[in-house]
């Protein structure tokens, strides 16, 4: 099939994308009290000047929200890590009528055609984001590690700081296979391998499972699947140290929100176990299933299949808060295999303003303020809700991307493959395309998990009751 492009004239998906918002209860417009209040938000709390570190920001390129900034440099034998954190508790008075807005809010979504942010854009886009040549309040972490990348020692600190540069992935990974970037820039790949040797050692898991992605390209829409270049994967090695450096302070503290996720049953493994060996991928018992998975290629089609499965384990993610030096029962996120929290993100997640000020208070050797610990209950669930959410709109938006792109191709016949059967319902599961970069449920007799077939495309409908709902056949 020709790549196709959907256009943001399209009436009907304009008006499901607004429908779609409705119907999640997706907050519209900020009311104008709020934006009134983060107009005037006071800059409040001391902050040292670190203005001098030559910090630099990675995102997509037409990001504005920008949560961290980072500067690598070698440390007697080992390095140091230098990461800013957009301190967005500055701007936000606990219990004003943003505070409220934000916990409506928890998280910022994304739609093709906008995006509802957590905060009002004067703060997320303006005042508390990490902009280059800009100088801005920061939660400014310094993360020193041995020669093989082991933490020795992690403080933060509030700290003014002024970005110089906004980079992207694209423009990371070349300049670091060029041999055109500067020491702080080319560390991140050595920090960032040393801290995926560490991963591996650990047991930690990172799935690498082909990922839809909405692209807006002149003036249109079009579905893809998403190939991270290594800079993605050493950027998040970084923010994964930082998460990691903050579960054990708080830990160590006593009081905390840490993100968690029990290990798998036996049960879920075993059946992993029967899934590898029905797609033919050999799983020797000496072989651990974090190793099996990082050894796999999600360009082959029964490699994509099994990593879409592995996904079942990750069901189960929750933040668990605790206080007063009673630790919970599991302080571990089983795919991480450490203590973990999030705590990089506070422009786009609510819960990382809060650890931030935890972390702050153990540093400091403080107490957390009231504000926060009045907060900490209802963290988990605010945050579980705002989470699933995000997904649904994330799920919700591809769908009707896909129904879009596919609703004048009804009959037509695509290549694909099996990388889901309902083991409930024989003859139901889902296929995911070669191109059109579309997952959709097909139906047919003997589907096979990870069996390459032709399907026939049976629905594609953006609006009425069935709006954003694929349906294919065998061929």
């Amino acid at each position: 099939m020709p790549r196709r492009r959907i256009h943001l004239t399209d009436v009907p998906l304009q008006a499901a994308f607004a429908a779609l918002r409705t119907e999640l209860g997706v907050p519209s417009d900020f009311p104008p009290e709020v934006l009134a209040e983060a107009e005037r938000a006071p800059l409040s709390g001391a902050h040292l000047d670190a203005t001098d570190i030559p910090l630099f920001t990675i995102d997509p390129p037409t990001s504005t929200d920008l949560d961290q900034a980072m500067h690598l440099a070698r440390h007697g034998s080992g390095y140091r890590v230098r990461y800013a954190i957009a301190d967005v508790a500055t701007f936000v008075v606990p219990g004003s009528v943003l505070d409220a807005e934000t916990h409506r809010r928890v998280m910022t979504l994304y739609f093709p055609d906008t995006r509802v942010p957590l905060h009002p854009p004067v703060l997320s886009e303006g005042a508390a984001s990490l902009l280059p040549d800009q100088v801005r309040p920061a939660a400014l972490w310094t993360i020193d590690l041995d020669a093989e990348g082991r933490t020795t020692a992690a403080e933060v600190r509030r700290a003014l700081v002024r970005s110089r540069a906004k980079l992207d992935y694209e423009g990371v990974q070349k300049a670091i296979d060029t041999g055109a970037a500067e020491e702080p820039l080319a560390l991140l790949r050595v920090v960032g391998e040393l801290r995926e040797r560490l991963e591996v050692e650990r047991g930690g898991i990172s799935l690498r499972v082909p990922e839809q992605e909405i692209v807006e390209r002149d003036g249109g829409y079009e579905l893809t699947y998403r190939a991270g270049v290594p800079a993605d994967a050493w950027n998040a090695q970084i923010s994964l140290l930082t998460g990691m450096a903050a579960a054990d302070l708080m830990l160590t503290y006593g009081t905390g929100v840490l993100r968690t996720l029990p290990a798998a049953p036996d049960g879920a493994v075993g059946r992993l176990r029967r899934t590898a060996h029905a797609l033919h991928i050999d799983w020797p018992h000496h072989v651990s299933y974090a190793a099996l998975v990082r050894s796999l290629d999600p360009g082959v089609p029964t490699h994509a299949a099994f990593l879409q499965e592995c996904t079942t384990l990750l069901r189960g993610a929750g933040y668990t808060v605790f206080r007063d030096g009673v630790l919970p029962a599991i302080t571990t996120h089983a795919a991480v295999a450490s203590p973990y929290t999030h705590c990089t993100a506070p422009l786009r997640r609510l819960v990382d303003r809060y650890a931030s000020e935890i972390c702050l208070a153990a540093v400091a050797g403080t107490a957390v303020p009231e504000w926060v610990l009045a907060a900490l209950d209802a963290l988990p669930r605010e945050m579980t809700e705002g989470g699933r959410r995000a997904a649904a709109v994330e799920r919700a938006c591809v769908d009707l991307v896909e129904a879009a792109l596919l609703k004048d191709c009804v009959g037509e016949v695509f290549d694909g493959c099996v990388v889901d059967v309902d083991e409930r319902r024989p003859g139901v599961g889902t296929v995911q395309l070669e191109t059109p970069a579309v997952i959709g449920r097909v139906e047919g007799e003997g589907l096979e998990l990870g069996e390459r077939l032709r399907v026939r495309l049976a629905q594609a409908e953006v609006a009425g009751p069935g709006g954003g709902k694929v349906r294919f056949a065998s061929a």
